[in-house]
């Protein structure tokens, strides 16, 4: 019998389908590790974790159902349970639906192993980040959220079908709240080394047409099938690889952002201990008034669960 891989990854809500895909790739993304499936149906997460286990026999990972306290000793704490968004619902709309649910998974861990990350899925996100740190008893560092990093990906897509450059080529970063004051960082972005804004495809374009394209894209999603997870599942293992695998990447990541007094989505480099380094993004003026109103919005949402 194969060894059990030492680290452990825990899904939250793993019986739905945003857990389930983000167990999912987890295993087929070949991270070495136990991957433990929770959620307060017990049918269904037995389920998925014999599903996805049977797609493990060549990685090096392994899948299996677990209880909460297991989950709670975990390295890596994906949330991925909560109400789900309904279409056209705004996602602010979620929070008083999802404080009690988050509140409830976070006694249910107890005790936290305190080198642990807790990863938020959940939305609305940047709020129940918050949420989750003060209620967790963990550092603001190990604490973060999926933040605007699938919106980031939507975006680079969509500049990659423009130039014709990968999207892995291409630097750009939706930021702010994961929701419907979510902005991109124009001014910032990089194609080549080069001001984005300069590829000559994308001279004389309709800009806030891309953004607002973007951030509709999840409620069109929502309207066709009901709900979001292939691309969040998969955003959600590579966070979580990142996290154990201590690589310093940077990813537009919901974090407590210190200069700004919340928890919103910026960029960060990530790794063992969780965040490690948050940058000080360049904006235009424009992009500026468009953070500020961000940032409002998060704490005046958040300062309801302070």
């Amino acid at each position: 019998m194969a060894s059990i891989p030492k680290q452990k990854v825990a899904v939250i809500g793993g019986g739905g389908n945003v857990g389930a895909s983000t167990a999912f790739a987890l295993i087929a993304k070949g991270v070495p590790a136990e991957v433990l499936i929770v959620d307060l149906s017990d049918k269904a997460a037995l389920g998925q974790a014999l599903d996805i286990s049977d797609a493990s026999f060549t990685m090096p990972g392994t899948c299996r159902q677990a209880s909460f306290k297991e989950a709670g000793q975990a390295d890596v704490i994906i949330i991925t349970a909560g109400a789900r968004q309904k279409p056209d619902e705004p996602r602010s709309n979620l929070i008083d639906r999802n404080y009690t649910i988050i509140k409830s998974i976070m006694d249910s861990l107890q005790p936290i192993k305190s080198t642990a990350k807790i990863l938020l899925v959940s939305n609305p996100v940047d709020v129940l980040t918050h949420i989750a740190q003060t209620t967790s008893g963990l550092p603001r560092a190990q604490v973060i959220g999926s933040g605007t990093y699938l919106d980031s990906g939507r975006l680079r897509n969509t500049l990659s079908d423009i130039t014709g450059v990968s999207p892995t080529s291409i630097h750009a970063y939706m930021l702010g709240e994961h929701g419907d004051n979510q902005f991109t960082g124009w001014s910032s972005a990089r194609i080549g080394g080069l001001p984005l804004l300069d590829h000559p495809k994308l001279r004389g374009l309709d800009l806030d047409s891309i953004n607002q394209k973007i951030a509709r894209k999840a409620y069109e999603i929502i309207e066709a099938k009901g709900s979001t997870y292939y691309g969040i599942g998969m955003c959600a293992a590579i966070i979580a690889e990142a996290l154990l695998n201590n690589t310093s990447q940077v990813f537009p990541l919901t974090h407590y952002v210190e200069g700004l007094g919340c928890y919103m989505s910026w960029p960060a480099a990530i790794g063992s201990g969780g965040v490690g380094q948050s940058f000080d993004v360049k904006l235009d003026s424009a992009e500026t008034t468009k953070l500020d109103i961000a940032v409002n919005a998060i704490k005046e949402a958040c300062a309801k669960y302070t």
